[in-house]
């Protein structure tokens, strides 16, 4: 089982003079779960070698007990700090994707043609497809036989409360609630920070990041 893990290279918070980039609990949760379900895992982001941590995600609070393993982990470490090229990446090369988000892939990854090829090679070839938190926005340009490939299908993201709730929403360049559901998305949402995973069909998705491991392992059961 080789699962492709598809990380931002983006760290610029929009006009705010702040940083993003990935949500720490977003790639250490689904890693750990792949890595202890016995698959093997590469991480790739557009630029390569170490991609931009969210310093928000790496707070006090940020911790959970998957990132606090993460910081206990060399050789975890160091395969993120040596992502590969996502351009060298096929989609023949592996059983699925999962993207974590964070704030960074709505500026990057959401608009990449490598990524977006990517995806539909996925899904085209019958390959699971799963995003998490502002990673669902990733989805925005794939298409499948001539319609967005969300269009129709249950779907769950980064919610607009949950965009309020840490004041971005006149940040971002969209807000993934909306995104999916212009996109013909049906999305569903539970409370702010509640955990929640959809699967339809090859697409899984998660609400935040505390829908990390739940969406990691609604993939997995779709390998099995």
């Amino acid at each position: 089982m080789k699962i492709l893990m598809v990380v931002t290279s983006h760290d610029t918070l929009g006009n705010t003079g702040e940083k993003t980039g990935f949500w720490l609990e977003e790639f250490a949760a689904p890693y750990f779960a792949f890595l202890d379900a016995g698959a093997k895992v590469t991480v790739a982001s557009p630029k390569g070698g170490q991609p931009p941590l969210d310093p928000k995600s790496d707070t006090p609070e940020g911790q959970t007990e998957m990132t606090e393993r993460f910081k206990k982990d060399a050789a975890a470490q160091k395969v993120l700090a040596t992502t590969v090229k996502l351009a060298d990446m096929h989609a023949s090369e592996f059983d699925a994707v999962f993207y974590p988000g964070g704030h960074g892939p709505l500026w990057d990854l959401a608009e990449d043609r490598t990524s977006i090829a990517l995806i539909e090679a996925f899904y085209k070839g019958g390959k699971p497809v799963a995003a998490v938190c502002h990673a669902p926005g990733v989805l925005r340009h794939a298409m499948v036989e001539g319609k967005p490939l969300v269009s129709g299908k249950r779907v769950s993201g980064f919610t607009n409360s949950e965009e309020e709730a840490v004041g971005l929403t006149k940040v971002v360049p969209f807000l993934v609630e909306d995104e999916l559901k212009r996109l013909g998305g049906k999305f569903e949402k539970v409370e702010d920070w509640a955990v929640l995973a959809i699967t339809d069909g090859l697409l899984v998705t998660g609400q935040n990041p505390a829908s990390s491991t739940a969406a990691a392992q609604a993939l997995l059961k779709l390998l099995s």
